[in-house]
């Protein structure tokens, strides 16, 4: 029979981190969170607490959610102008917090919904825009799922409590 080490309590942060980090190296494979970012808003957190970055997190899935409300009945309307507003709304939230993929698509939102194309340089047609946002907005909700599965992992919270 194989007899394993104690582990001390050292031990065990230990390998956390390192079981954190590299949960992180493969996440950021994944282009989905700007640790740079993320991390400058930790740093303000206290020691061992992570209850100011939290609730700032929290706040961000309230005001996703009620931004995706607004874009699904803008887009029921066809005002690409309200997409594009909203998505440059949710872009400067998620660009705070590290979002990488979610602040991109709401780019690429705002930009088409002037009638522009996703890198905002050439002018496009209403309904190339309208068929192109319709896209976006599902690819935009996936991103924001992912990313809240990572944010309420970090912070041990699967169930949203």
């Amino acid at each position: 029979m194989l007899k394993l080490p104690q582990l001390t309590s050292s031990d065990e942060n230990s390998a956390e981190d390192s079981e954190r980090e590299q949960e992180q190296e493969q996440e950021e494979d994944l282009g989905l969170i700007d640790h740079t970012v993320f991390d400058q808003l930790t740093d303000m957190d206290d020691e061992e607490d992570h209850e100011f970055s939290k609730s700032i997190v929290w706040n961000y899935f309230e005001q996703a959610e009620t931004t995706f409300e607004k874009m699904d009945a803008a887009l029921d309307e066809k005002d690409l102008a309200e997409l594009s507003r909203l998505g440059h709304f949710l872009k400067g939230s998620s660009a705070a917090l590290g979002l990488r993929r979610v602040k991109a698509t709401c780019e690429k939102m705002q930009n088409i919904g002037n009638l522009k194309d996703e890198e905002g340089i050439n002018n496009i047609e209403e309904d190339v825009a309208l068929e192109s946002v319709t896209k976006l907005l599902k690819q935009v909700q996936e991103e924001y799922e992912e990313a809240e599965v990572y944010l309420r992992k970090f912070y041990e919270e699967p169930d949203g409590q």
